[in-house]
């Protein structure tokens, strides 16, 4: 396993001067960079593009969930607007279809064999995304359903209260054997979760709260993810060493879980400087041992 370690460190490592280097277009170069940890203020897509094949371990995705439309939604008790950004704003199905379709296809062509790929989304988007890996040729393994205890309530009183997400899980290659840690999903402690009983299979309704007020102490996205839950989805289907890539960085909750987690590279891209030096700011504190992530 030592030798694995190593050989993926020096892995990152020439991939990472490789984008800087590679002058196809134009150079890309990292805004944040340390020996596992790198962040690139830009589109997504353009760096996935210059990534080589069969590259990467495993990719946690959370795209845009194309729901900004102007409604209103409650927030700690106050109604507020449900939109996002433009980057939030839905084009049409078929733009929105063909974007999903764009990104979901390069992740199939960077990741390893055995590599697997996770998606998260509400109605909105995920039904897409579902039907795209299929289309692509993923293998799929499990639709999670992250169940929300403290979601907030619904305003209009006219239809339920959604209450949770949906996460695909998938693997590139049919034929391929990808990694999942069984043992620590059946054993493992995980006391955010009041559905997971002790020592007994893991399910795929998974119930975790949203963000705590400390995990948006430096700043919030507005679809931030608790670390609780990519904890454990990375300890669930990575190995020590493995690559992770998130092409939607958002506030780089995927890389601050990676780094609690520890030897695990991370690769985060966001075309938002707001949202990359949010990141930053939080690996920073995590790695001066602030503790404000356990």
């Amino acid at each position: 396993m030592e030798g694995n370690i190593t050989d993926n460190n020096l892995i990152f490592e020439t991939l990472v001067d490789y984008l800087s280097k590679n002058e196809v277009k134009h150079s890309i170069k990292p805004v944040y960079r340390t020996n596992d940890f790198v962040l690139y203020n830009e589109d997504s897509l353009e760096v996935m593009s210059r990534l080589p094949e069969n590259y990467i371990d495993m990719i946690f995705a959370d795209p845009p969930y194309m729901l900004s439309n102007n409604g209103f939604t409650c927030q700690n008790g106050r109604m507020v607007s449900v939109n996002k950004g433009l980057w939030d704003k839905s084009n049409g199905f078929d733009d929105d279809l063909f974007f999903h379709e764009t990104w979901i296809k390069e992740s199939k062509r960077i990741l390893k064999p055995e590599g697997t790929i996770w998606i998260s989304g509400t109605y909105h988007s995920i039904y897409q995304c579902g039907f795209l890996l299929q289309k692509l040729g993923y293998h799929l393994l499990n639709d999670i359903a992250w169940f929300k205890p403290n979601a907030s309530p619904n305003l209009s009183c006219r239809y339920f209260t959604a209450s949770h997400e949906t996460i695909l899980w998938a693997r590139k290659d049919k034929n391929a054997k990808h990694f999942f840690n069984y043992e620590l999903m059946k054993n493992g402690f995980f006391p955010e979760d009041n559905l997971k009983k002790p020592e007994l299979q893991m399910r795929s309704v998974w119930s975790i709260p949203t963000p705590s007020a400390k995990e948006k102490e430096f700043g919030k996205h507005p679809t931030q993810k608790p670390i609780s839950l990519l904890k454990r989805i990375i300890q669930a289907s990575t190995k020590p060493g493995d690559i992770i890539f998130d092409p939607f960085n958002g506030s780089g909750t995927t890389g601050i879980a990676a780094t609690l987690i520890g030897n695990r590279k991370y690769i985060g891209c966001d075309i938002n400087p707001d949202y990359i030096e949010l990141t930053i700011k939080r690996y920073e504190a995590l790695k001066k041992g602030k503790g404000l992530f356990e």
